[in-house]
């Protein structure tokens, strides 16, 4: 899963692809260690291991990711930040009420650092706009951490933190009168296989109306060659990225996976527009889990898929909207067309 933004929490309505789900025990929902136990037991018990890309995001994963952003390769966070930026007068037209004095509120899902979505927020504000920014999040940590950071840059901007999944904070939001622009922001919708990405974008339509307005960012298909060295890069961040996800599997559940026995592998298949990310076993072997006791078998050469990032045409982004219930209302892009802002118009 690529974030875009320092934060990587999840939401329950935003389960990566890979994400297995088991039965929470009697006692209540799972603690963050036994979900990660039953998810690592069900990943690598598949005739086709897997592992979700949520689980990249230790500190050094955090970390690894930041300096990915940085990279000459990795074009998706600079050229959204360049996209909202050029059109950032027009895109505040579409998701401002028709009225320009009614008040509305301005939802983000997962919004991280928000360093882009100030973007828009600055512009909001500078041309008088009555809104509430509410970003949501499972994480209060990065909430209050963003929620700081705007208390100084932009004082005079009202701000509802809401930590809760993102189908809670939208139902609880529908209630409240006035439109609702939901932001989601970076090339998270590629991260879902295109069944969960449409019950994704069904669940996020249900608590809206007609006059809301949803806002997403799509990776667009480009050259083949760009697209892979984005998440192959020249310096191996990216591998270094991918393997950090075993160390971490060592760590939390004292797996003694030998990280020079295992390499990063990126295909990128044009037919489909899917980046797919692995793990590789550079030979046979066993690896054992001591705090599952519980031990798995590696043929030489086999695979752990750890992510999926699909890039998306303008007919397809157009044919997936309207399969979840949207209508497509404004497309933005930038001057070389790789990537998109789509505002996405609940059909009622």
């Amino acid at each position: 899963m690529r974030p875009d933004s320092a934060s990587a929490s999840g939401s329950a309505l935003a389960l990566p692809p890979t994400h297995t789900s088991s039965p929470a025990p009697a006692g209540g929902a799972l603690t963050p260690a036994s979900a990660l136990q039953q998810h690592v037991r069900a990943g690598l018990s598949r005739p086709f291991k897997a592992l979700s890309s949520m689980y990249f995001y230790d500190d050094e994963g955090s970390r690894l990711f930041q300096q990915i952003m940085a990279l000459p390769e990795y074009y998706p966070t600079r050229t959204e930040f360049a996209l909202l930026t050029q059109h950032q007068a027009a895109i505040g037209a579409a998701l401002r009420p028709q009225e320009p004095t009614e008040p509305f509120f301005l939802l983000e899902l997962g919004a991280g650092d928000g360093l882009k979505t100030k973007i828009l927020l600055r512009h909001l504000l500078e041309t008088g706009a009555q809104f509430t920014y509410v970003p949501v999040d499972i994480s209060e940590a990065a909430l209050a951490g963003l929620a700081a950071s705007l208390r100084t840059e932009l004082p005079t901007l009202h701000v509802e933190p809401v930590v809760a999944d993102y189908a809670d904070a939208l139902r609880l939001m529908a209630s409240r009168p006035g439109r609702k622009a939901v932001l989601f922001l970076g090339s998270n919708i590629g991260n879902f296989l295109p069944e969960d990405r449409h019950r994704f974008l069904q669940n996020l339509a249900l608590p809206l109306t007609s006059d809301d307005r949803l806002l997403v960012g799509f990776d667009l298909q480009k050259d083949p060659r760009l697209i892979r060295a984005a998440y192959d890069d020249s310096q191996g961040v990216t591998a270094r990225f991918n393997l950090n996800l075993l160390r971490r599997l060592n760590r939390e559940l004292e797996a003694d996976f030998d990280l020079a026995q295992w390499q990063h592998y990126t295909d990128y298949d044009p037919l489909s527009g899917a980046v797919r990310s692995f793990l590789v076993s550079c030979r046979a072997q066993t690896v054992r889990f001591a705090a599952l006791d519980w031990a798995v078998d590696f043929a030489a050469w086999e695979m752990i898929h750890t992510e999926n990032s699909y890039k998306f045409t303008r007919p397809s982004i157009a044919a997936t909207a309207e399969a979840a219930g949207f209508t497509v209302q404004a497309f933005f892009t930038d001057a070389q067309d790789y990537f998109a802002d789509v505002i996405l118009q609940p059909i009622r």
